[in-house]
């Protein structure tokens, strides 16, 4: 299968572009930084809002499926620039929608768990969301515009973590290099969330474009926690002093935008769907152990 797979250079993209490309699928990763060495799939380098840049792309790759990663994921970032926010996160992946139907393209959007306020948790698809931070009101724009442009679309809610090529854009990351450093740290003992490895939310969205799964899915982790329990879980898996993160609240960061407090999102929709349980935790968390074993974040740094 001919893939078309947008932000290539960030954790999500970088990581599924380096895991499905092979021989039974061909990726072509894009991304607005130049093209990346050292990857086993095509990095193609565009400004996706440029003029006419979404049209040569599809002309040129032809793609069987696209998988829409691009976003501007920095949830204070969109806070102080709102207009690109709008842009990217909400106007363009309609428009992407739009022409992976004229080119009957399978279309999968990347969406968020953030799109609701955290007032209950254990969220269904069916749910009426209530964003409450830019980030959050342009991603929900975002399943809007594809969902208009294109009624085949998969739009998969995720949260996920793994190892990027800056080695700072995960929670997780930022959990190893301070307890790695020796550093003390706090993580929200009152956020709640569904962790997903990076891999294992590949694998997932592979199987579910090949059942052509169309609509909103919930692609988390089946297991809820908070930051704190997530930190002090990376910390014992990977033998640091668990005495270096102590719990703290979310109300005292100083944070720029509203964060949800409980986005624990229920999985049951797609684990019927793909007729087995989602990947757990713990297997996903050995996964992302194995990859700093055997230096994928150290490979990750060589690329740019």
């Amino acid at each position: 299968m001919r893939i078309l797979l947008t932000g290539a250079s960030g954790l999500l993209g970088l990581n599924i572009a380096l895991a499905l490309d092979g021989k039974e699928h061909q990726v072509f990763g894009v991304a607005n930084t130049p093209p990346l060495q050292w990857v086993n799939f095509k990095s193609i380098q565009a400004e996706l809002t440029g003029e006419g840049a979404l049209e040569r792309l599809f002309a040129e790759v032809k793609p069987e499926a696209v998988i829409h990663c691009a976003a501007i994921a920095n949830v204070d970032e969109c806070e102080s620039k709102p207009e690109l926010a709008e842009t990217i996160n909400a106007a363009l992946p309609g428009r992407i929608a739009a022409l992976a139907a004229q080119h009957g393209a399978k279309m999968v959007h990347i969406s968020t768990d953030a799109i609701f306020d955290g007032q209950k948790g254990d969220y269904l698809e069916s749910e009426t969301p209530n964003p409450l931070s830019v980030y959050a009101k342009t991603k929900l724009g975002g399943e809007q515009s594809t969902a208009a442009a294109n009624a085949d679309a998969l739009i998969a809610r995720v949260n996920f973590y793994g190892w990027s090529m800056s080695g700072k854009r995960s929670l997780a990351e930022w959990f190893v290099n301070n307890l790695a450093a020796g550093t003390p740290i706090k993580g929200f003992s009152d956020v709640l969330f569904c962790p997903m490895m990076v891999l294992d939310l590949a694998d997932t969205l592979m199987q579910a474009m090949h059942k052509d799964l169309k609509g909103i899915y919930h692609v988390v982790g089946p297991q809820q926690m908070s930051k704190y329990d997530f930190g002090q879980a990376i910390a014992k898996k990977f033998g640091f002093d668990t005495s270096l993160l102590t719990p703290s609240s979310v109300s005292d960061a100083g944070l720029k935008a509203a964060r949800s407090p409980n986005l624990t999102l229920n999985t049951d929709k797609i684990a019927a769907a793909l007729g087995h349980p989602l990947p757990g935790f713990e297997s996903g968390l050995q996964r992302f152990f194995d990859q700093y074993k055997h230096g994928f974040p150290q490979y990750l740094q060589t690329l740019l």
